[in-house]
């Protein structure tokens, strides 16, 4: 099984790099805006519309405040095509942001490694240009 972990430090509060990650259904607005057109939450399901009209689909796995870690799983609509997948995103108390992800088949990993680390410098640019002032 391939696994990808970044690893990227956020210059914001970590409770506010917390409060966007677990805001589940405001992807396109707080997380990435402009990658992301629309969320939908339904049945413990979360449905992420891109601009190009493509639908992921993911079931959302656990949102743990005290640890501060959400884990979702895709189950439909992957880019490349997935049979396998899990990720998660954890806020660390130093303010660094660690997403994982796990799939298959292997032979995805260099398109998904991609995908993450221009995902996540985004998700830096919206936290960070969101945080709240001193």
């Amino acid at each position: 099984m391939a696994s990808v972990r970044v690893e990227l430090p956020i210059d914001a509060p970590p409770a506010h790099t917390w409060d966007v990650i677990r805001d589940v259904g405001a992807v396109h607005e707080r997380l990435l805006p402009g990658r992301v057109a629309g969320t939908e939450i339904e049945d413990g399901r979360r449905r992420l519309t891109f601009p190009d009209g493509n639908v992921v689909t993911e079931l959302i796995v656990s949102l743990d405040d005290e640890a501060r870690r959400f884990s979702y799983a895709v189950v439909a609509g992957a880019r490349p095509p997935l049979t396998h997948h899990h990720a998660s995103f954890e806020v660390r108390p130093d303010g660094v942001l660690v997403w994982t992800a796990d799939f298959l088949p292997d032979s995805a990993r260099g398109e998904v490694e991609i995908r993450m680390r221009y995902g996540a410098a985004e998700m830096k640019t919206a936290i960070e240009g969101a945080r709240p002032t001193p």
